[in-house]
């Protein structure tokens, strides 16, 4: 992939405003592409928009190819006519600056019952002809994931593995009986579905028209309680009860001490290489319908991964393992062609992990947060000076703290080497400003900023602390008072000074 200069924001959607306690990809998804190309950026990128589960974190989702039914539109619905004003009387205390995913699992859950109910009895039959098209056109992932969370919720939301041995095991005659008993759960998943891609294709062509392309995440590896791990068991390690017996995760490093233990299942690359990576093959694809360019999260695991035996407390008692990245992205790419791909080369990075990403001509990322840290910082790969050109530079990612934040916080020696680079004193109002001045002067061709960052934020506004879990991830949203023209304006004229303004904008 070849990039043009230019820039982008990182905002997931569940951070957008509105009035129903999450972000909805509805008026302010437009209002921010808006925005957005007022501001003169090429870019929104966003993280896994799949569906989440227990702990809410995107990068562990019950499927790799469905999307978030948490940020369907509910204002849409009413228009179409498949919620009526009175399904609002009973609404919750919502809050504006944070999400509850608990509070959004009941509720929204029961309005997209009832917006199902209300198609199922005959409401916006305008709505038959795309719904039946979709369901044939995604089938291949669709059946099995809208059978698995009606199973799921048959089960009283417990994981695969627990379901009783056929079920679990996906015998086909009790999966045949249990479509049949299901069948109204499941069509509602499928239509829950529909609407999610329905309404954010209609977000990406509006982005699409004003000069704004997607950037999406692939997480490397999938959530244990998924439909992906239950129908497609023989691509992973497991046992005959379903139990993994070794799991993914990453060795102490910056984030953590004893690493962080994921939890997630490790794939079986012999099998996947039998059937030439066919899995892969479906999962780009799939991919390339929710965005324009796909970030891989975790880049370095198709080089090697950290496998940890299960069951395990931390990660430290791992081992690295190779992994035929090499041969697997070469089958993508016989089947797909050029894919248009950014790797997360960040962590522990290896030559080999580096020939990999040089041998596909894949930019990698750089993250200007972890430029000054170090005794000899000079010669760290980070720092502006140091950054090549097919290459992505952030600030900060969803797992730092805001650049504020982060200034807030570093230690002396951190701030010492910065005054030092940049023969400068800020303070906490003006760093933020001069790192994004910092990113966007590089020589990437890319630079994202986060939200946060754009609006100078402080810790209390960071997306994720790695390695925890609890009401604090995943949650922070943002003000719709805060995102004023002017900031539009002051970002496109640092967009337009620094050569990364796209012809047209």
């Amino acid at each position: 992939m070849t990039l043009q200069r230019s820039s982008g924001v990182l905002l997931h959607p569940t951070s957008l405003p509105g009035p129903y306690g999450i972000g909805e990809l509805g008026a302010q998804a437009r209002h921010f592409v808006d925005w957005l190309a007022q501001a003169g950026q090429t870019y929104w990128q966003v993280m896994p928009l799949g569906p989440t589960g227990y702990g809410d974190s995107p990068y562990q989702a019950f499927s790799a190819f469905a999307g978030n039914p948490y940020l369907i539109d509910l204002t849409a619905l009413k228009a179409e006519g498949l919620l009526q004003e009175s399904d609002f009387v009973a609404m919750p205390d919502f809050q504006a600056a944070k999400v509850d995913f608990g509070v959004q699992y009941v509720w929204r859950n029961q309005m997209l019952d009832r917006a199902y109910a209300a198609f199922a009895f005959g409401g916006a039959q305008d709505l038959r002809a795309g719904f039946d098209a979709f369901r044939t056109e995604e089938a291949e992932w669709l059946d099995d994931y809208a059978l698995f969370m009606a199973l799921k919720d048959a089960h009283g939301g417990l994981p695969w593995n627990a379901w009783e041995a056929g079920t679990r095991d996906r015998d086909p005659e009790v999966l045949a009986a249990s479509r049949e008993r299901l069948a109204g759960a499941v069509e509602r998943v499928q239509f829950v579905q529909f609407l999610f891609f329905r309404q954010w294709n209609a977000v990406r062509a509006y982005a699409r028209e004003r000069g704004v392309q997607v950037i999406g995440d692939i997480p490397i590896f999938v959530a244990l309680d998924s439909s992906d791990a239950w129908a497609n068991r023989d691509q992973f390690y497991f046992d005959d009860q379903g139990q993994p017996t070794v799991v993914a995760g990453v060795p102490p490093d910056y984030f953590s001490e004893t690493g962080q233990l994921w939890g997630n299942p490790l794939y079986d690359w012999d099998a996947m290489r039998s059937s030439n990576y066919a899995w892969w093959v479906k999962r780009f694809q799939g991919s390339l319908k929710l965005y324009d360019i796909i970030r891989i999260d975790h880049f370095r695991g198709f080089a090697a991964y950290w496998e940890i035996p299960f069951p395990a407390e931390t990660a430290i008692n791992g081992r690295w393992v190779p992994a035929p990245g090499h041969e697997m992205f070469q089958a993508v790419r016989d089947a797909l062609g050029t894919l248009p791909i950014i790797a997360e080369d960040l962590g522990v990075i290896t030559p080999d992990v580096e020939q990999l990403r040089d041998d596909f001509d894949f930019p990698g990322m750089a993250v200007l947060q972890f430029a000054f840290g170090g005794g000899d910082f000079s010669v760290n790969d980070f720092l502006p000076h140091n950054l090549r050109e097919n290459q992505v530079v952030y600030t900060g990612t969803h797992d730092n703290d805001t650049t504020r934040g982060w200034w807030v916080s570093a230690d002396d020696s951190e701030r010492h080497n910065f005054r030092i680079y940049t023969s400068s004193d800020p303070n906490e109002q003006t760093f933020t400003a001069q790192l994004m001045r910092m990113a966007f002067e590089s020589r990437a061709k890319l630079a994202v900023v986060p939200l946060q960052d754009v609006l100078n934020l402080g810790t209390e506004a960071r997306m994720n602390l790695p390695g925890t879990t609890g009401d604090h991830n995943w949650t922070w949203r943002y003000d719709p008072a805060t995102l004023l023209p002017s900031l539009a304006t002051s970002l496109r004229t640092l967009t337009e000074n620094t050569g990364r303004l796209q012809r047209g904008e």
